[in-house]
């Protein structure tokens, strides 16, 4: 234990004072010529340098402050990953204010409730899209008061302005009165608020988490202390700001390292952009690296049989090479030079297809990684490392590392992090990424964080006589998409069984590309709702299949999906001809779901609502 807190007192001591104001002001200063932000623009990209990019976040900080925005008060963001985005955020941070991304997944009661929860003053949103999710709700939010639009802001509404404007207000205010934002970024202490982000609850309703400069310094000095990657490295920003993964990774670290930021506004152009950026350093969520791997297998399955031998051959010398460097294992000479010959003769190239032919550092979190998965990248010679950890721990408080990793762990704690196991399997961690506590949310910040400051992350886990650190299950009900997002499945559940004709519904989507739903009929209402419809049956099961009852159950999901973010809505669904009784084991006494024992006896259907996704 003296050795974690050594570490912890170290780290302390190289973060005192530090904010990420002052580590732009840094940046900029030691490196003002170097490639900071690039967006695509037709064929290339537009960058902005550090020097660059530190000037615009004064000029935006001071429109913030032309606006009313007061030290604390918070603003909303609801934007593409996009040069604009880092700035608009940056800009809140140097005002004294607290910036908020908000899931652009979000539907609009999701954004009022948001809104409200940070009380936010001014919203920086891009365009229409994105405006069709405030509009519906703007009279409900009685703290905004200005809306800042990319594109498309609406004429002759006092409460809109455009980018433009606002950058011509900010670059006003500061040529009049820069002693003002120079006085508001050096007021930034260490312990304020540096970001507010929203993670689901089992109740429906997202909780705020509040995380301070000191969370996020701690966390970048501590992932450098055992992950050496060299700096202005080249890097992809595609996940939502939303997620702490790439808030982290593609907009705190990089004012560390002065890496080059490439924005990637399409998932669908995310291959093409990995090949023209060759990225160092590259995070996916598992879906994205299903995804990787299934185009390389469809692009080799159409070669030439002997050439599919020649790579499959290559392929498992580049796995038994990655195999051997895990933590404990050896790598004989024999493994070693067989490796050495594939990579020079295939694995090298196709890891260039992919544009990861330069890469030091890979690694997923938010989900469970498909082993299946990262024994194909294995297979190339490439290390996708798994690393865990939470919106609440600052993102990631165990990692694995290039240099000492095992398949299948999540990692070791990083310097300076506790981490034990409770009686009851759960896993625990305390250090200064932890979260004060959920905004606004006493009770649940109770649940949270224990009197002793152990953060209770509701997955259950081991650790090895190593210190890797396994996921075992979840004790909490939140299912974790292949695509990262934290979903409850209560609330689609509820949303489900609001029609009187369904009488239990369980959402699935932990580790899959989006959420499924299995269905019954409610066995007291669907009789006599098909009596006054004159639909024909003899038992519930027959009701089950009868068209008429499919296409009002269709009725009941479409109903459930509006009331839905995007990535939480149902794109498949099942009515089974039966209902879920205690007796039957489905339910417990009280009537709550039972998800194993319908997770293990629904697997096959489960399974079908997949195929072919």
């Amino acid at each position: 234990m003296g050795g974690v807190l050594d570490e912890r007192a170290a780290i302390e001591g190289e973060i005192a004072g530090r904010t990420v104001c002052e580590q732009l002001r840094w940046a900029a200063g030691e490196h003002p010529d170097a490639p900071a932000y690039s967006d695509p623009a037709g064929d290339g990209w537009t960058t902005l340098t550090y020097g660059e990019a530190r000037q615009q976040v004064l000029r935006i900080a001071a429109g913030y402050a032309a606006l009313g925005v007061g030290p604390g008060d918070a603003v909303a963001l609801m934007l593409v990953n996009r040069s604009e985005h880092v700035l608009a955020d940056l800009g809140a941070v140097h005002a004294g204010a607290v910036p908020c991304s908000v899931y652009a997944t979000f539907a609009p009661d999701q954004v009022a409730f948001v809104a409200n929860d940070v009380a936010a003053r001014v919203a920086v949103i891009g365009g229409p899209a994105e405006l069709a999710r405030w509009e519906p709700v703007l009279g409900e939010l009685p703290s905004l008061e200005r809306i800042v639009m990319l594109d498309g802001a609406p004429e002759g509404d006092d409460r809109f302005l455009s980018w433009a404007d606002f950058l011509d207000l900010g670059a006003r205010a500061l040529a009049a009165d820069p002693a003002a934002v120079e006085a508001r970024w050096r007021s930034v202490a260490p312990d304020d608020v540096l970001t507010v982000l929203y993670t689901s609850g089992t109740t429906g309703n997202p909780k705020g988490v509040p995380l301070t400069h000191t969370n996020v310094v701690f966390e970048v000095e501590s992932t450098q202390r055992v992950i050496d990657l060299p700096p202005q490295s080249t890097q992809i920003s595609y996940l939502t700001y939303a997620h702490i993964a790439e808030r982290v990774l593609s907009l705190y670290l990089p004012l560390f390292k002065v890496n080059h930021v490439h924005f990637c506004t399409d998932l669908a152009n995310l291959g093409a952009t990995l090949a023209q950026v060759r990225p160092v350093m590259f995070f996916g969520v598992p879906r994205v690296w299903e995804k990787m791997a299934a185009r390389l297998q469809a692009l080799l399955a159409v070669q030439p049989e002997e050439q599919q031998e020649k790579v499959r051959a290559a392929m498992a010398a580049g796995l038994a090479y990655v195999e051997g460097l895990q933590h404990g294992h050896t790598v004989t000479d024999q493994v070693r030079a067989a490796y050495e010959q594939a990579d020079a003769a295939l694995l090298s190239v196709i890891r260039s297809l992919v544009g990861l032919d330069r890469a030091r550092w890979l690694a997923t979190a938010a989900a469970p990684m498909p082993s299946e998965v990262q024994r194909f990248f294995a297979g190339l010679g490439l290390k996708v490392i798994d690393v865990y950890g939470m919106t609440e721990t600052t993102g990631a408080f165990t990692c694995n590392t290039p240099d000492s990793f095992k398949l299948g762990t999540v990692g070791r704690a990083q310097p300076g992090v506790e981490v034990r196991i409770a009686g009851d399997g759960e896993i625990l961690t305390r250090s200064p990424l932890n979260t004060r506590g959920y905004l606004n949310r006493p009770e649940a910040t109770a649940e949270l964080l224990d009197d002793e400051g152990w953060l209770h992350t509701g997955d259950v886990g081991s650790v090895d006589e190593d210190g890797f650190v396994r996921i075992v299950d979840r004790k909490k009900e939140i299912m974790i998409t292949a695509g990262g997002e934290n979903i409850s499945p209560a609330n689609i559940e509820n949303y489900l069984k609001e029609h009187p004709l369904v009488g239990q519904a369980l959402a699935y989507g932990d580790g899959r590309p989006y959420p499924v739903a299995i269905l019954t009929l409610d066995g007291e209402v669907a009789p006599g709702w098909a009596q006054a419809r004159g639909v024909a049956f003899e038992s519930l099961a027959d009701l089950a299949t009868h068209p008429d009852v499919l296409k009002e159950v269709e009725a009941a999901v479409e109903a459930a999906n509006a009331k839905l973010a995007r990535v939480q809505q149902v794109k498949r669904w099942r009515l089974l001809p039966v209902e879920w009784t205690a007796e039957s084991a489905e339910l417990t006494p009280s009537l709550k779901l039972k998800r194993r024992v319908i997770h293990a006896r629904y697997a096959g259907v489960i399974d079908e609502m997949y195929a072919g996704s």
